[in-house]
């Protein structure tokens, strides 16, 4: 038996596999990539296993055959998972197994679908899944940076037609100098870091943050990055040619009638350029689009076939979609009737929320966001418990973008990938500018969106702003957001970039740009292209004209609140921070928690304590004075050292026949021996003292071994001298 085991073992060894291999150098002293295929997952369409160092990402990649009816979209969907065996760690949570995707996980699948999204073809519209999971992992080579290129290489090896292959690389700059794929420890020194995405041509997409950064170093760092990502591309098409995979596969997925394109176009293009023209409210905007439509589809009467009806709501939207933009290029003029660098009328209010702890509304045209700080302990630091990132968050941000808030009936269920991209945004803006050391507090800024037609998430970021300065957090500066767009036309050459575009005109455009910065640079950015070839220049003057947007929004900030509060709100929470010495940590804490549990209950204060540098760093939180002064007042008594020389007012703890021990500080006890009692002599402790006694000492000396020696007839004044009898 033993013999044919070891024959069939032998045998599964042998089985082949067809597996072929590109190595891509990428210099800077960075582990080369190694990209293979043909081993695992070999009936997906197409799979990738992508290697460097210890990090291996495995991407798969899934078409369906047949399009998808009824649609003009492509249907995609992008998952990015990590998984816990790859660090070597077990999820939490009670069934203690990955569960549904971490919003870093979200954002990592986002920043993928948004680079792959517009490099398949237009009439493509076949069910595409992409999957990247994290199978291994270098603690210092973050794999966000490597997902993308994995993605694309799986798509590359397939017969699913692609406009590509796309890479991303993350870039920062570290001590002065840009850098590609840093590592985890460098990227803590960075003032700068974008992912960035791109063909060999064009750059499609732009992700980050930076400390204040000017235009012209975003535009050098784009750049850099561009070099790198077409070494990565050249790497993907080497592997498609080993492969064999050049030879994609024919499709045919959306339906033509070129007489019914005339024929709308004909009935409706000039009635949709008025109502384009006429400067009406979004609402009533798509209503008289609506009523165009409806009017024209009433003209081709009531029997008409399933793809007829879809072609021509396709055809209506390709109306609405030239008449808008051509309206912008021939013209100048816009769906409100600005000019391409107007910004909407801004009105904003602070202190609107009596009950919070920092709150304001910002409005911007038909954009509204509630936004509201609350102040916290470190018991309320967010838990991070993910495959490669785990610990504590204190700045939290949360976005939340309700139906109504578009006039839609939608039901609540909870935030989508969106709603966690739009935040995260904003959430890295105004994390640029918190103060860094004298902030003990746990901060949670919640934006409620109440109306959109336009950038919600960089409302967010002027209503976090000012929320922020109402609550008394002393921010470096404040910060603004603009989001840009870009209107082409490849045959004239023709280019718009318009200012706080609209709903409309980020559907309808080529760029949805955005930027977010103080006065004196550029915090954070998210930038998507729907066209290809951004020339270097049209990004440069798309910064500028930013630039110019953001600081008149920040002057209309500035009419509402300049500055930070000088102090946080009556209501608002306090948080006094200490330091003790290492040793006392225990003392404070007490057995099984006891001490710190008992001052808590006694005084409502919220007390925590962690070690920090050999240091105890203690934190007290409460909503009032008072609960302060006492719990600081206790633990000064605890972490205090005792005085040779001084007073103390001790309680008598245990009684002995040589003398009584007394606690002069929380948890120090010294020896008051019976001859240090008084000035006469005591034969025997009874009735002396009873246990809990207060009696006053003086400490006189403390040995090698901490063990104090105190006196209460030192306190006592000394008798007077008998004169001795006279001899007779």
């Amino acid at each position: 038996m033993h013999d044919i085991r070891g024959k069939m073992h032998r045998k599964e060894n042998t089985m082949s596999y067809n597996e072929k291999k590109v190595t891509i150098e990428m210099g800077g002293g960075l582990a080369p990539i190694e990209l293979s295929t043909g081993k695992l997952a070999k009936q997906a369409d197409g799979s990738v296993v992508l290697k460097q160092g210890s990090t291996m990402l495995l991407a798969t990649v899934v078409s369906s055959k047949e399009p998808k009816t009824g649609v003009d979209f492509l249907p995609l969907s992008v998952d990015y998972q990590e998984k816990y065996a790859a660090t070597g760690r077990i999820p939490g949570g009670f069934l203690r197994r990955e569960a549904r995707l971490s919003d870093y996980e979200v954002l990592i699948s986002r920043l993928i679908d948004r680079a792959l999204r517009p490099l398949f073809p237009e009439t493509y519209h076949a069910d595409t899944q992409v999957m990247v999971s994290l199978i291994s992992a270098d603690k210092e080579i973050m794999p966000d940076a490597l997902a993308g290129l994995a993605a694309s290489a799986a798509i590359a090896v397939s017969d699913i037609p692609f406009n590509g292959p796309i890479s991303e690389v993350r870039v920062a700059k570290i001590d002065g100098e840009l850098v590609i794929n840093p590592t985890v420890s460098a990227l803590e020194k960075a003032s700068l870091e974008f992912i960035v995405a791109g063909s060999a041509q064009d750059i499609v997409m732009v992700e980050g943050e930076a400390k204040e950064i000017s235009e012209e170093e975003m535009v050098e760092a784009i750049a850099f990055a561009h070099e790198a990502i077409k070494k990565q591309v050249a790497g993907q098409i080497e592997l498609a040619n080993l492969v064999g995979s050049t030879e994609k596969r024919d499709f045919n997925h959306e339906p033509s009638n070129p007489e019914l394109k005339d024929a709308v176009y004909a009935a409706t293009y000039a009635q949709v350029y008025e109502v384009a023209k006429s400067r009406s409210s979004k609402h009533d905007r798509t209503e008289r689009f609506a009523e165009i439509g409806k009017a024209f589809f009433e003209t081709l009467g009531e029997e008409i076939d399933e793809d007829t009806a879809f072609l021509m709501k396709k055809y209506y939207h390709d109306v609405q979609y030239d008449a808008v933009r051509n309206l912008v290029l021939d013209e100048g003029i816009r769906l409100d009737g600005r000019d391409v660098r107007t910004v909407r009328p801004i009105w904003s209010e602070v202190d609107y929320l009596p009950a919070a702890h920092g709150s304001a509304i910002f409005t911007r045209g038909e954009t509204q966001s509630l936004t509201s700080v609350t102040l916290g302990a470190k018991d309320d630091e967010q838990m991070i418990d993910g495959a490669f990132f785990h610990g504590y968050n204190k700045f939290i941000l949360h976005y939340n973008f309700p139906g109504f808030s578009t006039g839609e009936v939608r039901p609540n269920r909870g935030p989508g990938r969106r709603e966690v991209g739009h935040g995260n945004l904003a959430m890295r803006s105004l994390k640029q500018v918190l103060p860094t050391e004298d902030n003990p507090y746990t901060i949670r800024v919640v934006s409620d969106i109440l109306e959109s037609n336009g950038s919600s998430s960089m409302a967010t970021v002027c209503a976090g702003t000012l929320a922020l300065m109402d609550a008394g957090v002393k921010l470096a500066a404040p910060v603004s957001g603009i989001a840009m767009g870009l209107i082409t036309d490849e045959k004239t050459g023709k280019y718009a970039i318009l200012s706080d575009i609209l709903g409309d005109e980020d559907h309808l455009g080529d760029m949805d740009f955005k930027v977010t910065g103080t006065s004196k640079g550029i915090v954070g950015c998210q930038m998507d292209l729907k066209i290809n070839g951004l020339k270097w220049e049209v990004l440069t003057q798309a910064l500028d004209q930013a630039k110019e947007a953001r600081l008149h929004i920040l002057g209309e900030m500035a009419k509402t609140i300049s500055g930070p509060r000088e102090d946080y709100k009556p209501h608002a929470p306090r948080i006094i921070q200490i330091l003790i010495d290492k040793e006392f940590i225990g003392a404070v804490i007490g057995p099984g928690g006891k001490i710190i549990q008992e001052m808590q209950r006694e005084t409502g204060a919220t007390i925590s304590i962690e070690e920090v540098d050999n240091k105890g760093v203690v934190q007290i939180f409460a909503d009032n004075k008072e609960a302060i002064d006492a719990a600081l007042a206790r633990i000064k008594a605890i972490v205090a050292k005792p005085e040779i020389g001084e007073t103390y007012e001790g309680k008598v703890k245990s009684i002995m026949p040589f003398g009584a021990f007394v606690e002069i500080m929380p948890g120090k006890d010294g020896l008051l021996h019976i001859s240090e009692i008084d000035w006469k002599r005591l034969e025997t402790m009874d009735a002396v003292f009873k246990e809990g006694d207060m009696v006053t000492v003086k400490l006189l000396d403390v040995d090698k071994q901490g063990k104090m020696k105190l006196s209460r007839k030192a306190l006592l004044p000394r008798p007077p001298k008998e004169d001795k009898p006279k001899e007779g």
